[in-house]
């Protein structure tokens, strides 16, 4: 398929699925525009789906008031921004080393507490107190390589005291804090490389689920960077496993979708995208800022496709289903001509 039929391809199917999002009332980093009223909404709009003949997409409000259209009096999609650079200041207060508490924030920014909690669920999908937890626990893993002891990284975190800390990182972690502090030794990584059509594949999973699916066309290589990554686990290669065959099948046939466990471990949002990435459906795409505004994140296409890139788990987390805004494939850990034939088996 040529790059310039790929492209137009590509613009056909996300009209489409813009549409489905306004059918669905699904957020998404774009307005639609109604002509018999000439009015611009944003895909959640409440109001009554108009007829699909009457509709045109706009990348952005500015364009659509531009054409001609004002802004829904409903969804007010002018007022998108203000909630966005809500949530980025709480953030970056709860970001601090002394962060305050919730209604603290809530009352420097001029909302409630409440308010400011369906804000950032409806933006990161978490609560202000879960985010300021796990920025507190993350700060926790770090302050663990550089303390004397538990209880040093656990006043350095920001904890009160080293029970909730025990209990955070053990949350968190899955291992007591002076196990993490260690490194995680003794923690079992299995790992097996397969033979697939699109080259060697690595799979590396631990009790809690596949950890790590790599490609590449070296076994000892691909071992190798398992080994480095997680440079304080037991790393086991072993002869692979009878459920490790849907992978191969997945690779053959991506359209299927093996229902294998998972151990994803990543920042909070990056664990988010990787959730996205599953949502999308075989044998469809996403821009990186159709996939940020279906994460609540219009403006975020540049972390999102951060967190793709941070993705260790080919395949079964189908970052390869993300593209380019114009229609180019983007990046690909494993390489462009992998995620080329990926894209070309799921659309055939």
């Amino acid at each position: 398929m040529s790059q310039a039929v790929r492209q137009e391809s590509q613009r056909d199917a996300n009209d489409d699925s813009r549409w489905e999002r306004v059918l669905q009332r699904r957020a998404g980093d774009f307005v639609y525009a109604v002509k018999s009223t000439g009015i611009a909404c944003v895909p959640q709009c409440p109001s009554r789906r108009p007829k699909r003949a009457n509709v045109e997409f706009f990348p952005s409000l500015p364009e659509a008031l531009a054409a001609g259209y004002r802004p829904c009096l409903r969804c007010r999609p002018d007022q998108r921004d203000r909630r966005l650079e809500r949530v980025a200041a709480a953030c970056r207060l709860l970001s601090g080393d002394d962060a305050p508490a919730v209604a603290v924030v809530a009352e420097h920014l001029a909302v409630s507490p409440a308010h400011l909690g369906r804000e950032m669920r409806a933006v990161l999908g978490v609560t202000p107190g879960a985010f300021a937890r796990r920025l507190r626990v993350e700060r926790g893993r770090r302050a663990l390589a550089g303390s004397g002891s538990v209880l040093e990284a656990a006043f350095r975190a920001g904890f009160g005291s080293a029970s909730p800390f025990y209990a955070a990182l053990k949350r968190e972690l899955g291992m007591p804090p002076a196990k993490a502090r260690a490194g995680g030794p003794g923690e079992a990584v299995s790992c097996a490389v397969l033979e697939t059509t699109l080259g060697l594949a690595l799979v590396g999973w631990t009790g809690s689920g596949v950890c790590d699916v790599s490609l590449g066309d070296d076994a000892p290589t691909l071992v190798a960077a398992l080994r480095s990554r997680l440079p304080r686990a037991e790393v086991v290669p072993v002869e692979a496993p009878r459920w490790a065959t849907e992978l191969v099948a997945v690779m053959d046939a991506p359209r299927r979708s093996p229902e294998l466990p998972l151990d994803l471990q990543g920042t909070a949002f990056q664990e988010r995208v990787w959730r996205g990435l599953r949502a999308i459906p075989p044998g469809e795409t996403r821009t990186y800022g159709e996939l940020a505004a279906s994460l609540g994140l219009p403006r975020g296409a540049r972390a999102v496709a951060g967190a793709c890139a941070a993705n260790r788990i080919a395949v079964l987390v189908p970052c390869h289903r993300v593209v380019r805004g114009d229609g180019g494939l983007g990046g690909y850990r494993w390489g462009l001509e992998r995620k080329e034939a990926l894209l070309d088996r799921e659309s055939g």
